[in-house]
């Protein structure tokens, strides 16, 4: 690709996940955002809950003055609480319905443009169904929530169906089926697919991108192990590019970019790609976020698009 990836997509990170000690709501958030906002290759930031008034305030600070785009992650809300939107106990999913709802309210405080969540567990045995239209009354009412206070954007990620997350929607046609149904009321909700997930979803990026192409509003771009189980990055942890036993690297990040392209969610207008990386015990958050970034620029200067997709 001879044109810079700037023209097509606003290049972001997920913070929390960089900088691991941040996922909590506590840590050095402040000084650890600070050099995501140093790094103009970052336009754009995902940043999860900050359990401090005082500090969110300095963070929605530092990000208008930094002139970044913000969306909000939900997921370690509803991971680390054991929250799930699709329980058939009615307490349960209330529980998990109104730890969104607290994130919604921090998303705004931080002036995010979309908060991005993802299913529970999937059920054993023939409850599938059942929970999927659970899933969905939850995210009509997540989606209600947060419409009745602006324009925050509510996104489903897809998550892996049985290695790590288990999740319910854990593939590509599950989300798409979630997504219709919830459009019909909140047309401003979509999906994520992040090319972490995709080995642990057994889906090419060709095919997953295609089943949810109307849908799709934010992709996640990092890597994953899921050959050796002894692998102390084993499952859906996001660890650098070029690690031995690693699914992604140079040529995957190539495949989803035109796949992206293919689909028409690149070459329009300029959507959210994230970083999604996580440094192993030993490693530096700053080395791996460097890993990234010189992946990616390899990836791009590889990219073949045809011609009449590019705007």
């Amino acid at each position: 690709m001879n044109e810079p990836y700037q023209k097509y997509l606003e290049m972001s990170i997920v913070h929390f996940m960089a900088y691991p000690e941040t996922i909590g709501g506590d840590g050095p958030i402040i000084e650890t955002l600070t050099e995501i906002a140093l790094d103009p290759f970052f336009t754009a930031v995902e940043i999860g809950r900050i359990n401090d008034g005082k500090t969110r305030k300095e963070v929605a600070r530092l990000l208008k003055q930094a002139h970044m785009r913000v969306g909000f992650g939900a997921q370690p809300i509803l991971l680390m609480g054991k929250h799930n939107l699709n329980s058939p106990a009615e307490n349960q999913r209330r529980e998990a319905i109104d730890a969104v709802k607290a994130g919604i309210d921090q998303a705004y405080e931080i002036e995010a443009e979309r908060l991005a969540l993802l299913s529970g567990p999937a059920p054993e045995g023939d409850k599938r169904e059942e929970q999927i239209k659970l899933l969905c009354d939850s995210l009509n009412q997540i989606c209600e929530y947060a419409e009745s206070q602006g324009d925050l954007g509510i996104t489903l990620e897809i998550f892996d169906p049985d290695i790590d997350k288990k999740a319910l929607i854990g593939h590509n046609q599950d989300a798409a089926k979630v997504a219709e149904v919830v459009k019909k009321e909140h047309p401003s909700f979509g999906v994520m697919v992040d090319l972490s997930h995709l080995p642990l979803q057994r889906e090419s990026a060709h095919k997953a991108l295609s089943v949810v192409a109307d849908h799709l509003v934010h992709v996640h771009l990092g890597n994953c192990v899921m050959k050796d189980s002894d692998h102390p990055a084993y499952g859906d942890q996001h660890p650098r590019f070029g690690i031995e036993g690693g699914e992604n690297d140079v040529p995957q990040i190539v495949d989803f970019i035109e796949a992206l392209f293919a689909v028409g969610f690149l070459g329009k207008e300029r959507p959210f790609a994230g970083f999604e990386v996580k440094p192993l015990e030993g490693e530096s958050s700053q080395v791996v976020i460097a890993n990234a970034k010189r992946t990616f620029n390899e990836a791009w200067a590889k990219v073949k698009v045809q011609e009449g997709l590019l705007n």
